[in-house]
């Protein structure tokens, strides 16, 4: 059996979970949620190219994304434009692009990460 890998862990939830060379992390959203969604788009990014690359891993290797948006019709063309700007040419994940309702009505993006670990 491989081991399982967690790091930054709280009582419910790890920040990044590493099994059979593939990383797990958890919802990221930004810290200043009176940002706009630019604003919170860039810094949940962010966080994701830093806890990946402590993961060992890269966002050139992100194999799927989830991305929890609080008004699509608001601001998917504002999220898309940073996210089409910050992703490696080529690497394109598989991804879902959903509009939930977020724990505080401040938060404007969410996003979850699976990625492939560096060899």
């Amino acid at each position: 059996m491989s081991n399982i890998q967690r790091l930054h862990t709280e009582t419910r939830y790890s920040e990044i979970v590493i099994h059979n060379g593939t990383v797990y992390l958890a919802g990221q959203l930004a810290d200043n949620l009176d940002a706009d969604i630019a604003g919170q788009t860039h810094e949940t990014l962010e966080s994701i190219e830093r806890l990946l690359i402590e993961a060992g891993s890269d966002k050139s290797r992100i194999l799927s994304a989830t991305v929890y948006l609080k008004d699509m019709a608001a601001d998917y063309a504002a999220f898309n434009a940073l996210w089409d700007a910050w992703l490696v040419p080529g690497t394109a994940p598989a991804r879902a692009c959903v509009e939930a309702p977020m724990y505080s009505p401040k938060v404007r993006v969410e996003l979850s990460i699976i990625a492939a670990v560096k060899n």
